[in-house]
């Protein structure tokens, strides 16, 4: 049988390959009898063709294939490499440095990706000095939420104050499975004793004390990383997740919230007066949000509404009242009626799938 993934074959053995494929081209032979004589596709047959008319042979591109490179370094100009970047006078310097003192010498041994590849290949490229090692990457957060008081979102934005450069800082907390916000505070410096006495009050007003069991998510900021929310956070029984660098999706919930703010037609299209004013208009937007917004993740029910149980109930209306269209109407449904129902479960990025195990 014809395969496309043989072993590697030689060059010498191609050639005679090649012979009784032309031969058996000469006698009338179509191609694919040919090739499931020979055992090879009949695609890899036609393209060795082209590379013997072109080139007088064919090479195995394939990664992994035996071939012959001209340019490789022998076995005398590796140990040159290996003795040259083992000298002594060498120790603390990189191969970039290497290269620059050898060519002064007027001693080439390889360029210094070649030095680096030989190295590598060797052992021999350790970490040295003060420099930090290399991170690993920080795990994905995944948080789910069926409930309120599970999971909290928050994040401090900068509010425009009335002169340029000049800024305010918003500090927000949400409930990602309602997207109610459980509490807003606008101060004129960003710094974790506020923060601390922030939350402080926030978990005293919603009832949020360590039988909650719930986890506040944030991103990297001093405030977020600082050891006296930590300690507050570790008072009130609330356990800390953190977003990876430089990875904006991963608190998400509180992103959309400021752009949702900060697109509103009620934001002011310069700068805010003074404190006074923006503490005003923001109390005043949380409260529109909460209470009149219907927010397009939670079928567009008010995060009051979903965060007190009502959304259930208005969610069985809405499905009612689309049954009873169908049914009056039943020649203009193609297909099933929406769905009302509300999300039961809200994630931060939403768990993988978990791959197939090999047999």
């Amino acid at each position: 049988m014809a395969t496309g993934r043989g072993a590697l074959i030689p060059a010498e053995d191609r050639t005679k390959i090649m012979e009784l494929f032309r031969e058996g081209l000469r006698e009338g032979a179509p191609v694919k009898a040919i090739a499931d004589l020979i055992g090879i596709c009949s695609r890899t047959l036609r393209r060795w063709g082209l590379a013997f008319e072109a080139y007088g042979f064919s090479q195995d591109r394939r990664k992994g294939s035996p071939r012959v490179v001209v340019h490789r370094f022998s076995e005398e100009e590796r140990q040159q490499v290996l003795e040259s970047v083992n000298d002594s006078r060498f120790a603390d310097l990189t191969p970039a440095q290497i290269v620059a003192v050898l060519a002064e010498e007027g001693t080439y041994v390889g360029s210094e990706s070649t030095i680096y590849r030989i190295m590598r290949q060797e052992g021999l490229l350790n970490h040295c000095g003060r420099t930090r090692l290399p991170r690993e990457a920080r795990e994905v957060p995944v948080l789910e939420a069926t409930g309120i008081h599970q999971v909290l979102a928050w994040d401090i934005t900068l509010l425009p104050g009335p002169v340029k450069g000049q800024f305010f800082y918003l500090y927000m907390v949400l409930d990602v499975w309602s997207r109610r916000i459980l509490g807003v505070e606008v101060h004129e410096r960003e710094c974790s004793e506020l923060a601390s006495a922030f939350f402080d009050r926030v978990c005293r007003d919603e009832g949020i004390s360590k039988g909650s069991a719930a986890v506040l998510h944030s991103d990297n900021g001093a405030p977020m990383r600082s050891f006296i929310l930590a300690a507050k956070m570790a008072e009130l029984g609330v356990s800390l997740s953190f977003s990876r660098p430089r990875v904006s999706n991963d608190n998400a919930y509180a992103e959309s919230w400021f752009r949702t703010m900060k697109y509103h037609q009620s934001y002011p299209l310069r700068r805010f007066r003074d404190l006074l004013s923006v503490k005003a208009w923001v109390e005043g937007f949380v409260e529109w949000y909460n209470a009149e917004h219907r927010h397009s993740g939670i079928k567009y029910v008010t995060p009051n509404q979903r965060h007190y149980g009502q959304a259930d109930g208005i969610c069985a209306i809405r499905q009612q009242t689309y049954e009873e269209a169908r049914q009056k109407h039943p020649q203009r449904w193609s297909r099933h009626i929406r769905d009302w129902s509300q999300p039961q479960v809200v994630s931060i990025n939403h768990p993988r799938p978990q791959q197939p195990v090999a047999a």
